[in-house]
């Protein structure tokens, strides 16, 4: 797999330009997702992803903030292509046999 330094020492790029945290496959997105979605602090995203340091979400964050307008464009997409997905799918057996029951 081919990566890419960037000037964010635990910041790469992989072979399709996404910014992921090095030896991991954990995407920037994803960490800035948890930190602002949960309000969750570095130290609390290293206790959530016991593989990484606290300089590997630091320099994520720091991508992250330092990025903020191209990343927030990508997350939104990433959104809207998951609520697409799941408006084409329709609701699953399991929904339509609860909604059948009146259980939702």
């Amino acid at each position: 797999m081919a990566m890419t330094e960037t000037r964010y020492e635990h910041v790469v790029l992989d072979e399709d330009g996404v910014p992921t945290i090095a030896g991991t496959s954990i995407k920037v997105e994803h960490v800035a997702l948890e930190h602002w979605q949960y309000g969750w602090s570095p130290e609390e995203l290293c206790y959530q992803h016991p593989g990484l340091t606290l300089g590997q979400v630091h320099s994520a964050l720091a991508y992250y903030w330092d990025h903020r307008d191209e990343m927030d464009r990508t997350i939104e997409d990433s959104v809207a292509h998951v609520q697409n997905l799941r408006r084409e799918a329709g609701p699953s057996p399991f929904a339509k046999r609860l909604r059948a029951q009146g259980l939702i």
